[in-house]
């Protein structure tokens, strides 16, 4: 149902170098790419769904929703691990170490940062049931 999410930047280069290395260990690749965005999926697969980061179409600068949050699924929760220790390396800031939530479902694990622009992001193993 969800054709591609993005969140803006004040600093494309910068959210690149956050960006790239988190999205290459997450198996997406680079679709699309211009002077004010990249955007990274499956570039054979068009039903797979896009994230994108770039400057705000309007002109103004990029601001952070309260409450807003783009969440990646993984199976494994070492795949979480890394991706948290990735982002954090990257640039990124810390919104919740790897764990075990139990308040959202016996075996869910997560872990929460935040990119260089205040972006919040998960990475999440949703319970096997």
């Amino acid at each position: 149902m969800i054709a591609y999410t993005m969140v803006g930047t004040r600093d494309l280069p910068q959210a690149l170098r956050f960006y790239d290395p988190l999205c290459a260990e997450m198996g997406l690749q680079v679709c699309w790419k211009d002077e004010a965005s990249v955007g990274y999926g499956r570039v054979e697969d068009l039903a797979f769904p896009r994230f994108y980061v770039g400057y705000p179409y309007d002109g103004n600068q990029a601001s952070v929703g309260n409450g807003v949050m783009t969440a990646f699924q993984f199976d494994e929760p070492e795949q979480v691990d890394r991706l948290h220790r990735l982002a954090l390396s990257s640039g990124g800031h810390d919104e919740g170490a790897p764990g075990y939530r139990p308040r959202y479902g016996e075996g869910f694990y997560a872990a929460y940062v935040r990119d260089p622009d205040g972006n919040k992001l998960a990475f999440v193993v949703y319970p096997r049931g």
